[in-house]
């Protein structure tokens, strides 16, 4: 049965449609995966569906008493809302009376009693004490504290909260946007099996590969404005999407070879402009109208790293490094030797001293005890999973160029406005203020600037976030080539599969292995 159905659905920005006359239905207990390149309008769609936002055209129809929740690619909260404040907001009404029963339980005292007796008879009759049950049954799964304030968390943390505030709701259909996204592997495994047991409908945006292949039933691609449907799983999808390219570079290749014949034919002068041959220039004039407003696939990041000189052997070496904050050990005595050419993966759960281990080693902070020693002729470049080092407010060029008009890769000269299209960055886009980028815009731009400095030591930490497959697989095989020393940070089993050649391992109290 039919739960959301999309008629014709338009939607444009510019002169360009993002969506173009889209029909999709979503039926119950499908999980459905939306994939497509970072901008094609994935978010905008999901937006569209759960009436955030109208198209300029077209429909969306609902099964009567459908629910919708949707998880926001970067959602916002008070910061100084606690865990529990801000799950239980999303039920509404009977979640407000929930938030005033424990911030007055939290200050108890004789005179808010009368109080507290009102709030539990209001409870019990929306049958509140079930909802706060579900609150807590929820927060139980995602390990979340009830009474850590929100401020104090770290994006994955926030991130687990922002997914209770959906599940807590029950809702018919799930919408969700890079549900992953600065989740460690343990919460990923988690959020699996419990997406895998959700007995409503899901629709998700995801680039996580391995979380695809086991998550979704359907993939359906939104690519140059159309939605392409390929029911089945991931590996599934590649394979007909594989032969669906295929079919469809033969047939342009078909009518580029037609209307080259026909752009001959009709140079050849007053023979082709005579009366009985006006239908064939009308045909012609169709041809070359179906062939200006053909979308051609965007292009593909080009990626081109100044290496820099080659640097010594040995390149960071730890002895009995440790490091505890708040009487909490986070690195105990760990020692390491890393080479030149090493491609280290660190893994570890959200919190566990991941960026605290790669600073020591970076000689930007200083263990407690142990020391820290670097090797000869570092170049080295961090790439940061907050992005700080984008000022919000400065163009995209300005951001990679510093206000001049050229950029140095491997000592040859390129004009920053070319260097930026091999990012996927058209000029119009290149002149826009880093705020106004997506998520996965971002890291390609800090990707472009990162790659504008000579380096042979990379430190990636949580690279992945929000770049679409090919950008990934891109990535990927760029860091595998890689000749200089690579550590890298992510939550990406499928990524770290194919780039890191061994891994440091976070198993918690302070233990690295």
């Amino acid at each position: 049965m039919s739960l959301i159905n999309l008629d014709k659905i338009s939607m444009a920005f510019g002169h360009v449609a993002l969506l173009d006359k889209i029909a999709l239905r979503i039926d119950s207990n499908e999980r459905v995966c939306l994939i497509g390149r970072n901008g094609e309008g994935k978010s905008t769609l999901i937006k569209i569906i759960n009436n955030e936002i109208s198209p300029d055209q077209g429909k969306v129809e609902y099964q009567s008493g459908c629910k919708l929740a949707r998880l926001a690619q970067e959602p916002e909260f008070d910061a100084d809302n606690t865990v529990f404040q801000a799950v239980a907001k999303s039920l509404g009404t009977v979640g407000k009376l929930l938030e005033e029963y424990h911030e007055l339980v939290q200050r108890m005292d004789d005179h808010l009693l009368p109080q507290i007796e009102n709030v539990q008879i209001r409870l019990e009759a929306q049958d509140g004490w079930h909802f706060e049950q579900r609150v807590n049954t929820i927060l139980s799964k995602l390990k979340l504290p009830p009474e850590q304030t929100l401020g104090s968390m770290s994006g994955g943390w926030r991130r687990r909260v922002a997914l209770a505030q959906v599940l807590v709701t029950e809702p018919d259909v799930l919408l969700l946007d890079e549900p992953t996204n600065h989740l460690d592997i343990d919460a990923i495994n988690w959020l699996e099996e419990m997406l895998l047991d959700f007995k409503g409908s899901l629709l998700f945006i995801s680039h996580d590969r391995r979380f695809m292949q086991r998550i979704a039933t359907r993939i359906i691609e939104l690519d140059r404005g159309k939605i392409t449907s390929y029911p089945g799983d991931y590996a599934t999808y590649l394979r007909q999407k594989e032969a669906n390219l295929a079919a469809e570079a033969t047939l342009a290749a078909k009518f580029d070879k037609h209307l080259a014949e026909e752009e001959v034919w009709i140079r050849q002068g007053i023979k082709a402009r005579r009366t009985r041959n006006e239908g064939r220039v009308r045909a012609l004039k169709k041809l070359r109208q179906e062939r200006s407003q053909r979308r051609e696939k965007i292009g593909k990041i080009n990626l081109n790293l100044d290496k820099g000189e080659l640097s010594g052997r040995i390149v960071i070496e730890a002895e009995n490094i440790s490091k505890t904050y708040q009487n909490t050990p986070i690195i105990r005595d760990f020692s390491t030797v890393i080479m030149r050419g090493d491609r280290i993966g660190l893994i570890g759960s959200n919190g566990a001293g991941k960026t605290t281990l790669l600073k020591l080693l970076l000689d930007e902070l200083a263990p407690d005890s142990g020391t820290v020693k670097h090797g000869t002729k570092l170049n080295i470049s961090y790439f940061d999973q907050l992005r700080d080092q984008l000022d919000p407010n400065e163009t995209v060029v300005n951001a990679v160029a510093q206000g001049q008009d050229m950029v140095t890769i491997n000592g040859q000269q390129k004009h920053v406005m070319s260097y930026l299209r091999d990012f996927l960055f058209a000029p119009e886009r290149a002149r826009s203020p880093v705020k106004s980028l997506s998520g996965g815009e971002r890291n390609r731009l800090l990707l472009a600037r990162l790659f504008t400095q000579p380096t042979n030591v990379l430190i990636l930490d949580e690279p992945t976030n929000d770049l679409d497959v090919e950008s990934l697989e891109l990535l990927e095989d760029f860091l595998s080539n890689y000749p200089g020393t690579l550590l890298l940070v992510s939550h990406d089993r499928h990524f770290l599969d194919n780039v890191v050649t061994s891994t440091i391992v976070f198993e918690g109290n302070g233990h690295i292995q």
